[in-house]
């Protein structure tokens, strides 16, 4: 039996022992393996299995504690080298000399010491901390104190730098978990009351005054409201909702004092169901993380046997072998060799990519996600939802052998058994009237439409397929009108239409334009008839566009596509295309706000309706991936230049902390640009 606390954060088995902990702590937290808490640590992807588990969270930590040991440490270091070089002190020499210096040591090279000993005692030997402790107290060995203390001290400064990139990158994420208040007013008839947010129950009434934030998704009871929904879509624009509508936590209320009736628990809401998918994106790698990881495995303890090979080899083959010269020349390479740089820049990269998605309101479900995004090809897209508004309207309607009243009646009473929007726009036009039916046997024929009986009376509603599939004979005119029409046969017999129509969203023109410019090809797949179809295709400049398609079509056309060998991205609204989402390389699902549905498949989703979204994912994938490569190049020429010039003796322990420690800042400085980059 599970056993939930009275605040509904955490969930306990029935020994008593915790199963899951908060969103908050998820957020903060290290992973405990021995509690069985299923935290994520939102630090730069570091695990034990690439040699580097420091944690690069940081907490509440002042920037200034978190500077300090490498402050006490710079200080000494720079009293000794004056009293070395410039103030010679007599005193200042033999065993006064060394504990100086490792008192100067101690404070940025215990921690990595401490490391290097949790790091062999969990059987990872070959991590960056030991490859730092053998160099550093290998320098101590022959007597370059300054040089030992110096590296430990960079790479100890470079940390923290890691530390100051990765709570940068965390940012837009604890946004998101800021927008839900603590506390919110709740209503008991005429009485207002301070309630937790999380102690509030489903079903009681949140009053929201102008300027607050919603605490939970609800229902509005008040007639109607304005949010700014930023936090959610990354928009914003104002957002007007209707009585009986759907609001969710997060949003902010703009103008009147509003009414909301709770629908979902505080840890159910839509905006944990959003950080939950986000904080589980780190968990999927891109194939150059995956790379890098393995290749940090079989790197580090290469380098180590390289190190003692130059260090032991020239004895054999040097006739004026000095130990502590090739010493040196061995430590030189370790400190060289550490591969921070690219372990850590390259998730960060990732994790910036994520969050600067998050920001501008799309969700991506993984990095793997941002380096396919950067690799499409074509983009097909769904026509309902996607491109255009989805918000259909009747314009006409054509009854034959039958009164209009009539007409509308029995269509709009079979549409109420139908999620279709244009199923809603019939109803809506109906005024009521289909409540006086009584409707059966409703059956939904997947790309044609409705069949039921409505009052004994037996009615087809659905397109031009519907009709031919029953073998109903209508107005052949109705095949060229470029419009959505619903026809609708009554006892097998033809009975008229209504004429509906759908409208473009403002920035899908925009948004073509824009893939184009990338050379992404665009494509458009939908149930409407073609001459619809070709018609929104015309005003969009869409390269191609099929209508008429059963959803086996669409999966068709997708495959073809496939055949060609190029990648392929699906936008459409996640749940009705869903064999289209699961067979193109990406899936994205267009509006996934209001849908649990969205959010569980699609693999990429769009929290608002903008279809310049799409180009704005592609891009966001292409800046994370170019900032990536420049890294690993970076990396590679700069140590691979040292590494040569320290084996052969023409680089210092100087160089060697620039190719360790300063490459590693660059990396991590230019990881962190995609956070300021707007798109």
């Amino acid at each position: 039996m599970i056993k939930t606390d009275p605040n509904h954060k955490h969930k306990y088995d029935a020994n008593g022992k915790q199963l899951c902990c908060t969103l908050e702590e998820k957020i903060n937290s290290k992973t405990d393996k021995q509690s069985g808490c299923c935290t994520v640590d939102y630090k730069s992807e570091h695990s034990d299995d690439d040699g580097h588990d420091h944690d690069h969270s940081g907490g509440n930590e002042s920037t200034l504690k978190m500077f300090l040991p490498a402050l006490i440490s710079f200080t000494l270091l720079l009293i000794a080298i004056a009293f070395d070089n410039y103030f010679t002190q007599i005193w200042f020499t033999g065993w006064i000399r060394l504990i100086w210096y490792v008192v100067a040591y101690v404070p940025v090279g215990f921690p990595v010491l401490k490391e290097a000993f949790e790091s062999i005692r969990k059987g990872e030997v070959f991590s960056e901390f030991l490859l730092m402790s053998i160099a550093t107290i290998g320098a101590f060995a022959i007597r370059e104190y300054p040089e030992g203390v110096a590296v430990m001290l960079f790479y100890a400064v470079g940390e923290v730098f890691q530390t100051l990139a990765v709570q940068r990158a965390k940012t837009n994420i604890k946004l998101l978990l800021d927008q839900r208040p603590d506390e919110a007013t709740v209503m008991n008839g005429e009485n207002a009351t301070i309630k937790k947010a999380s102690e509030i129950i489903i079903g009681e009434i949140i009053q929201l005054k102008p300027g607050e934030k919603l605490a939970l998704d609800g229902k509005l009871l008040s007639d109607t409201a304005s949010f700014n929904t930023a936090a959610l879509t990354g928009e914003s624009k104002p957002d007007t909702k209707q009585k009986d509508e759907t609001v969710l936590a997060g949003m902010i209320n703009l103008n009147t004092v509003v009414l909301v009736e709770v629908t979902t628990a505080y840890t159910d809401s839509k905006l944990s169901k959003i950080l939950e998918m986000v904080q589980e994106a780190t968990a999927k790698k891109a194939p150059t993380e995956l790379f890098i990881r393995k290749f940090a495995k079989i790197y580090t303890p290469v380098v180590v046997f390289l190190a003692i090979g130059i260090c032991l080899l020239p004895m054999l083959f040097v006739e004026n072998y000095v130990f502590s010269d090739w010493l040196y020349r061995a430590l030189i390479f370790l400190v060289i060799s550490c591969p921070c740089a690219l372990v850590i820049s390259i998730p960060l990269g990732y994790f910036g990519g994520i969050g600067a998605a998050s920001k501008n309101g799309i969700l991506f479900k993984g990095s793997n996600f941002l380096d396919l995004m950067a690799s499409i090809e074509v983009v097909v897209m769904d026509k309902t939802g996607t491109l255009t508004k989805g918000v259909f309207k009747v314009q006409k309607v054509v009854a034959v052998d039958i009164s209009e009243a009539d007409l509308i009646k029995y269509t709009a009473a079979l549409e109420t058994k139908s999620t279709h929007p244009v199923g809603t726009a019939i109803i809506e036009y109906a005024k009521g009237s289909e409540k006086e039916a009584t409707v059966t046997d409703v059956e939904e024929i997947a790309g044609h439409g409705l069949k039921g009986k409505v009052d004994g009376k037996e009615i087809l509603a659905g397109n031009v397929k519907l009709m031919k599939k029953f073998n109903i004979i209508y107005d052949p005119e109705i095949d060229t009108t470029p419009f959505t029409i619903i026809v609708i046969a009554i006892n097998q017999k033809y009975a008229g239409y209504f004429l509906i129509a759908d409208e473009i969203k403002e920035d899908a023109k925009e948004a073509i334009h824009s893939l184009h410019k990338i050379n992404v090809k665009t494509v458009m797949l939908s149930g409407d008839k073609q001459a619809v179809v070709d018609a929104v295709a015309k005003e969009l400049n869409i390269d191609q566009a099929y209508g008429d398609l059963l959803p086996e079509n669409k999966v068709e056309k997708v495959e073809e596509l496939k055949l060609k060998n190029l990648k392929i991205a699906f936008v459409g609204d996640g749940v009705n295309d869903a064999p289209v989402v699961a067979l193109a390389d990406a899936g994205i699902a267009m509006g996934g706000l209001g849908s649990d549905a969205t959010i569980e498949t699609a693999d990429i989703v769009i929290q608002n309706d903008q279809p310049h979204k799409i180009f704005t994912a592609i891009n966001i994938g292409k800046q994370t991936k170019k900032i990536v490569w420049q890294n690993i190049t970076l990396a590679f020429v700069v140590k691979g230049i040292v590494l040569v010039l320290g084996a052969g003796g023409l680089a210092t322990m100087w160089e060697a902390v620039f190719a360790d420690v300063g490459v590693a800042l660059l990396a991590i400085l230019n990881a962190v640009r995609i956070q300021r980059m707007k798109f």
